[in-house]
């Protein structure tokens, strides 16, 4: 009686399971990972054919190390590890490697070892490599063993991509073999779903190269670009670099996985007057020909003195002047005729301190400090973009507002309605865009301007901060222009990180903005106006 009680009731549920499994067996059936194509309908990320190598050891004709020796050279695997793997005590199948290739299967064969077998899987390929890398993410395992997407695309989208396996069970008899009047069990495995993403491929093989080429030209240590439709909101191209194989992840430093331009955090100096200046003129704080009053000199604010970038002054300055000059100090004269309340109030309409909505996964979002806490000092600050941290997806979406007449976009990798909100009037988007014509034109970065294409467009240095204090030495540099000023194509940002041939972006960021503007014109067919 005690032993009936213990198999009934202590120890039943295990040894029913144990029961069940030996006249049913069960098999997963894998679902099919969906493609990622770009705009044109070409393979940014699909399914490729491979294999799973497995041993079974009651079939073998010769031992471990005999196989492990003859195998080990076409799988480029280490002999001693192989050679453990296939003397496991007690193993009956034994999985030897995942993933590999039809070639590697079919030299395999050829050696006809008695005991070794092959069973479908399925593979990730990625046709253009390293190209749009940190865009698209990559394919490892998780904690179960399973294909999972991390970073990305493949991250953010996983769950449709990855569909949902079937399963398959049948009765079997006490040789393992299927009883043909036994209970069968099938639920179809479903497909992952496709992905048509707003990916140029043509603008990102450009983009590539060039922010590769600019890196190594100017010393940078890394850099970020982004090519974007303001009107809609649709991503182009998006670039890192350095960078790495989605198919060959495993080989490369976990830094490499995250995307620069959603993850990273930074204070974006000049480039974010357009969106303070912005915000003036919305507001009716200011006009394009309202006079800077306080422009004759380095400012003091509490205890500290606020100078231009290059300590030059320009007394009575127009608003288009202080964009064209980009003088700090005319800034902070905007800033005191906004306000600290109605500035917190126009960086959230712009996005700031939100996420993008882009569908990329990573993406960071850095909080605004709350507006209660707002001193003179961080009003002044924020005038002329310090003090106050954003990612460079955050600005590109803010400024495609001013590019398209005061809509701010969300921002889509993967093709989808586009979705945009009216933050400032289409009027202020006008006269925003013309200053940053003007500075195009005429301010510092003026000589690497491509005389007779129209583009609005603002440099940015910005002091890196460290410890509580910022860097004197090295800086992010970047530039944000679209085009035609009027009706663009194309907005861009370009970000890089500490450039060494110089700190200023006018002498880095903007040439090499412009070297990919001059293979963007013709592609985008943007002639010249005159």
């Amino acid at each position: 009686m005690l032993k009936l009680f213990i198999w009934q009731v202590v120890t039943g549920g295990n040894l029913a399971k144990e029961a069940k499994n030996q006249y049913r067996s069960g098999k997963v059936i894998s679902a099919p990972r969906g493609n990622i194509y770009a705009a044109d309908g070409s393979i940014l990320a699909g399914r490729k054919e491979a294999w799973l190598l497995y041993a079974s050891v009651p079939d073998f004709k010769e031992g471990p190390p005999e196989i492990a020796k003859k195998i080990s050279p076409i799988l480029e695997a280490d002999y001693e590890i192989l050679k453990d793997t296939l003397a496991v005590k007690g193993a009956v199948w034994i999985p030897v490697t995942h993933k590999i290739s039809s070639e590697v299967k079919n030299n395999i064969e050829a050696l006809d070892i008695a005991g070794l077998g092959f069973e479908p899987e399925e593979d990730r390929a990625y046709p253009e490599a390293s190209a749009a890398a940190q865009l698209l993410g990559f394919v490892g395992k998780n904690a179960e063993g399973e294909d999972t997407g991390y970073f990305g695309l493949e991250g953010y989208y996983n769950l449709p991509l990855s569909g949902r396996r079937g399963y398959s069970s049948t009765d079997k008899d006490a040789k393992g073999n299927p009883i043909l009047l036994g209970d069968f069990q099938e639920v179809s495995a479903l497909g992952g779903v496709d992905l048509m993403t707003n990916i140029d491929k043509t603008v990102q093989l450009i983009l590539e190269k060039r922010l590769k080429e600019g890196i190594e030209k100017y010393g940078a240590k890394g850099g970020s670009s982004m090519v974007a439709d303001p009107t809609t909101g649709a991503i182009l191209a998006m670039a890192s670099y350095p960078s790495f194989d989605p198919a060959q992840y495993r080989e490369y430093n976990d830094s490499l996985f995250k995307n620069p331009a959603i993850s990273d955090t930074f204070e974006p100096g000049s480039v974010f007057k357009v969106v303070v200046m912005s915000a003036a003129l919305d507001a009716g704080a200011v006009e394009p020909e309202t006079i800077c009053d306080i422009c004759t000199g380095p400012f003091r604010v509490d205890k500290y003195s606020i100078a231009t970038w290059n300590n030059k002054y320009h007394p009575d300055s127009t608003m288009t002047e202080v964009i064209v000059n980009s003088d700090n100090v005319g800034m902070i004269f905007v800033g005191q005729k906004l306000g600290a309340d109605k500035l917190y109030d126009y960086l959230k309409k712009f996005g700031f301190g939100d996420s993008t909505g882009i569908d990329l996964q990573g993406e960071a979002v850095p909080a605004l400090r709350p507006k209660s806490s707002w001193n003179i000092v961080d009003l002044a600050t924020a005038s002329f973009g310090q003090g106050v941290a954003i990612t460079g997806a955050q600005l590109i979406r803010a400024v495609s507002a001013i590019a398209n007449g005061g809509k701010l976009p969300r921002l889509e990798v993967v093709k989808g309605k586009p979705k945009l909100e009216q933050i400032i009037s289409p009027q202020t988007a006008a006269k925003m865009t013309a200053m940053m014509v003007e500075a195009a034109k005429n301010g510092e970065a003026k000589w690497t301007n491509t005389r007779g294409f129209s583009v609005a467009g603002k440099t940015g240095t910005a002091q890196i901060p460290i410890a509580g204090h910022y860097d004197t030495q090295n800086t992010m540099a970047s530039f944000i222009g679209f085009s035609p000023a009027n009706n663009p194509k194309f907005i861009m940002l370009i970000t890089l990180n500490t450039p060494q041939s110089s700190p200023w972006a006018s002498e880095t960021a903007a040439p090499l903005w412009y070297s990919i503007a001059k293979d963007l014109f013709p592609y985008f067919n943007i002639q010249p106006e005159n």
